[in-house]
């Protein structure tokens, strides 16, 4: 980039920037960026429920790391995503192009009630999250990833490139953890191709220790 600025502002006669080997990038090389569920459990205590903003963000917080929905599709979600009478929550429009439902849980339920209660503005917009200020418009998304970044500051959690992103890497670590098959991991947070998921196979600890001391003939 260099040699291709001093091209164009007229320091080199011709453009040196193709003699110059780029530095390789891998696939897969980084390792996703996931908190402990004890931080989880700090990040959520510094939340202060008493509030309208607390009461919404609380709400966004939990669908993020209990769902590992991203930031977008908790902005997107509609009071017709929610089927109280079968206790469901349906994420239409996912990346993969598909729509998931989910068991709704009880503490998620409850925390969009509280919100669905005191809090949300009276409109007839379907949006389920509003602004807390005037006007009151449907929350974007870079809104629900500044607000989940801003309470992992808050609570103190230092992790590369803290936001959502963070909680939905988080999820699928509990689901690794857990021993959940990536492609169920995968189907779970509306992953387009298994690709995508190969990356967590790299935090699947006790697999990979059974790997280092298991009896390598038996792999092959």
């Amino acid at each position: 980039m260099f040699l291709r600025y001093l091209h164009r502002e007229g320091v080199l006669a011709r453009d040196l920037s193709p003699t110059v080997e780029a530095a390789p990038v891998y696939r897969l090389a980084h390792i996703p960026r996931s908190i402990t569920w004890a931080e989880v459990q700090r990040m959520l205590e510094t939340v202060d429920r008493r509030a309208i903003v607390g009461r919404r963000d609380y709400a966004m917080l939990l669908l993020l790391v209990t769902y590992g929905l991203r930031a977008r599709e908790v902005a997107a979600l509609t009071l017709d995503d929610l089927d109280w009478q079968h206790d469901r929550l349906r994420v239409p429009e996912r990346k993969a192009g598909h729509s998931t439902a989910y068991p709704l849980s009880p503490l998620v339920g409850e925390a969009i009630v509280a919100y669905l209660k005191a809090g949300r503005p009276t409109t007839t917009s379907r949006r389920v999250f509003f602004r807390t200020m005037a006007p009151y418009e449907p929350i974007t998304h870079s809104a629900v990833s500044c607000r989940a970044a801003w309470y992992l500051q808050k609570a103190g959690i230092a992790v590369p490139r803290p936001g959502s992103h963070t909680l939905r890497h988080t999820c699928v670590q509990r689901l690794v953890d857990a021993g959940w098959p990536l492609k169920h991991i995968g189907d779970y947070v509306g992953h387009r191709s298994p690709a995508s998921t190969e990356i967590y196979s790299k935090v699947a600890i006790d697999t990979l220790r059974e790997v280092a001391c298991g009896d390598g003939e038996d792999i092959l």
